[in-house]
């Protein structure tokens, strides 16, 4: 043994072997950089690795039988001839060594400072759609109370976002293509909605205890990607036998959290029992639907099931804020975020949001609280969702716009979004996105009545009156509903007074106000009665604007019926009445409610003449929220002032950000109307500042649209003169 050792020190097959290693070692480290940096396919580096383990044992049969020498590269010499000196020697041996130690240094380095030059591989994204359990076990408790506690554990992996089962089952349904979430249709529907897998799950008895088993299928191909089955001994381990069952389910998937957490079950169903998931299950089904009160209902028996059901109380506290009761939500969300230690980590990115977003109205708070959401769940499309939303009632409309777009990398054939995303470049007043969007949503679904408000406001944009009509036409045919034909009908009085059509829009509202109390839909007849009260305003006729506003109040509150109330009111000489509104709204919490109370208390002081205080309230306004409407009315105020520079500049942005007008309470209820007198205004301004040719430009844009006579109107033809 020592003799071949010797042979092999002799012939330098060692030191060969060493430096080969070497060698070797610091070009797989350097092309596992490279490819990657490139994006090369993964069988590259693969094949640069195979390569340099066929080679080693080449390499050293070379260099038992060949020597580099001074005189070239010869056979090795016999041991018993003349020696032949090597060539190199110990320099040799230095360069082995220095190559050995440049390769460990550098590989050293490589894992001490990441993943492959730091470059952390993403996930992409993959989309879920949970089907109906098979329940054999004969125990109705199992229907419907297992697959939120999977969509729960499956949501634990952060590329993993499960579309809503509700949902999938409405579309279904309206398409008449199945009344029950089985496997055949959650896998159509997927299909449908572009969902790359579909879960389905299996429930038994198995003597005292369960049998449970989920499959993960490729939603297109049909095949199955993920098949796990386990034992649960009784009714209370099984919540905890579907956590085990998720978390292998992920593993498969290629989660590496799992593995590296050490506890399979952290992302599981935080309810302690199968009853109070049921409850809550029901609860949920009941709360998409609009059914509030039946959700409450099912949310309070799921906490009485499980005190400590942080989920459900937040549920809850939601559905209390939808039907108005404030003080109810407020104790409700209390309790829940008191309870958020007993939530998933997404569960409390969630509940914080939607706390911010719906009852403090802490719009930066929501933002920063679903954006973590989505910076630690990239695939979270709710998250995403109510980032956009969040955004957009922070004012910030591209980058709602942004986050819509984000949404649909997921959910590409979501009606729901792709109209999300319409509405918000409407908003951005991009709109020929809006009207792309909106018409490629209508060719794939023409039955969906929300794709055609983008549709209408983006032809109004255009100056093409008769198309906005029809898209108002085609939403009252697609959506059979009341809310269809009673929103259409809100969209033509929106024309009609954006116009000056005045006795139309009279016409048309006042019958359409009918059939909404007959529905009992009085915040729709609130909304209209105000686009008559504007109408009357546009006539001249004061006393009937104001009785109109009187019989909206009664009907509804809130910002969207007390400003324009309130503006009307003042137009109308009922100064009293817009003193107390703007009073009361100045002392609210929302920034939006106060905002717009600062506002009204300027244009009371502008009514007074008392220009100071009216920019001086409009300014303080705008520093809390810098919604359109404030921005239109400081212009208004910089102008009685005199001051036309800055009004000018205040009419032109609002012209810019005209978006935000089409819907100026930012409830996607058409206001377009709004936008009528601006032109007007605008000339007013340029007229100040003697730009005599672009005020004549806009004075007869104003007339040429305005159809009607009226203050204005005349005031405009006057002026023309």
């Amino acid at each position: 043994m020592n003799k071949f050792i010797r042979e092999l020190r002799r012939r330098e097959v060692l030191r060969t072997a060493g430096l080969y290693v070497g060698v070797a070692w610091i070009l797989i480290e350097v092309a596992s950089v490279l490819l990657d940096a490139f994006e090369a396919p993964d069988w590259a580096l693969q094949a640069i690795i195979s390569v340099a383990v066929i080679g080693l044992p080449v390499t050293l049969v070379l260099a038992w039988i060949f020597d580099v020498t001074e005189h070239g590269i010869q056979v090795q010499a016999d041991p018993t001839d003349t020696i032949v000196v090597p060539f190199g020697g110990r320099r040799t041996d230095f360069a082995v060594i220095g190559v050995l130690t440049v390769a460990l240094v550098f590989s050293v380095f490589l894992n001490i400072t990441g993943d492959r030059g730091g470059v952390v591989e993403e996930r992409e994204p993959i989309s879920v759609l949970i089907a109906d359990f098979v329940n054999l076990t004969g125990d109705s408790l199992f229907d419907g109370s297992l697959e939120q506690a999977l969509l729960i554990g499956i949501e634990g992996a952060s590329f993993v976002t499960s579309y809503n089962r509700a949902l999938a089952l409405s579309t279904a349904k309206k398409l008449e293509l199945g009344d029950t979430l089985d496997r055949e249709l959650a896998q159509l529907m997927a299909v449908r909605q572009d969902i790359d897998l579909v879960l389905d799950g299996i429930v038994e008895s198995k003597g005292a205890g369960y049998r449970i088993g989920v499959i993960a299928i490729d939603a297109e191909l049909g095949e199955p990607v993920a098949d796990v089955s386990g034992t649960a001994k009784s009714k209370a381990d099984v919540l905890a036998l579907v956590g085990e069952l998720t978390a292998e389910i992920r593993e498969e998937l290629g989660d590496e959290s799992i593995a590296t957490s050490g506890d399979a079950t952290s992302e599981t169903f935080t309810a302690a029992s199968l009853e109070a998931a049921k409850f809550y299950t029901t609860a949920i089904d009941h709360s998409f639907a609009g059914e509030h009160e039946q959700a409450m209902d099912n949310f309070s028996l799921a906490v009485e099931e499980d005190p400590n059901f942080g989920r459900a109380y937040s549920g809850w506290a939601l559905s209390a804020f939808k039907l108005g009761r404030q003080d109810e939500a407020e104790a409700l969300w209390d309790k829940a975020l008191s309870l958020m230690d007993t939530m998933t980590e997404r569960e409390r990115y969630r509940t914080l949001g939607l706390y911010y977003a719906a009852v403090a109205r802490n719009y930066e708070k929501a933002i920063e609280s679903f954006a973590n959401l989505v910076e630690k769940y990239p695939a979270d499309a709710a998250g995403h969702n109510n980032l956009a939303v969040a955004s957009f009632l922070s004012l910030d409309f591209e980058g709602a716009k942004q986050e819509g777009k984000a949404i649909l990398d997921i959910y590409p054939n979501s009606r729901l979004y792709r109209a999300n995303y319409a509405l918000y470049a409407m908003y951005s007043s991009d709109f020929d996105v809006a009207e792309q969007e909106a018409l490629s949503l209508i060719q794939d679904s023409p039955d969906y009545g929300s794709a055609y408000l983008p549709l209408a406001i983006a032809s109004i944009a255009k100056g093409d009156l008769e198309a906005a009509r029809e898209a108002y036409h085609k939403m009252a045919e697609a959506d059979k509903s009341e809310h269809g034909a009673s929103f259409a009908a809100l969209g033509f009085g929106d024309i009609d007074v954006y116009a000056g059509n005045f006795e139309s829009a009279l016409a048309s509202l006042t019958a359409a106000i009918q059939t909404d109390l007959e529905n009992d839909n009085k915040s729709a007849a609130a909304a209209k009665h105000l686009a008559i009260a504007q109408a009357h305003l546009g006539s001249g006729d004061a006393s009937a604007a104001a009785a109109s506003v009187d019989t909206a109040l009664s009907l509804s509150s809130g910002d969207s019926r007390r400003v324009p109330a309130a503006r009307i009111y003042l137009e109308a000489g009922r100064g009293d009445m817009a003193q107390a509104i703007a009073e009361e709204m100045q002392q609210e919490l929302p920034l939006h409610t106060r905002a717009y109370g600062l506002m009204l208390q300027g244009i009371i002081h502008r009514n007074d003449g008392d220009h100071v205080k009216s920019i001086d309230a409009m300014r303080q306004a705008q520093k809390l929220a810098d919604l359109w409407l404030i921005r239109f009315e400081l212009g208004r105020s910089y102008l009685a002032a005199e001051q036309f520079a800055e009004a000018l500049d205040e009419f032109t942005v609002a012209f810019e950000r005209r978006g935000e007008a089409t819907a100026v309470f930012l409830d996607d209820t058409p206001t377009y109307r709004f936008l009528a007198t601006l032109p007007y205004w605008t000339a007013r301004a340029q007229e100040g500042l003697q730009m005599q040719s672009a005020a004549v430009e806009n004075y007869q844009a104003f007339l040429d649209r305005w159809s009607g006579d009226g203050p204005l109107s005349n005031d405009a033809r006057e002026r023309l003169k």
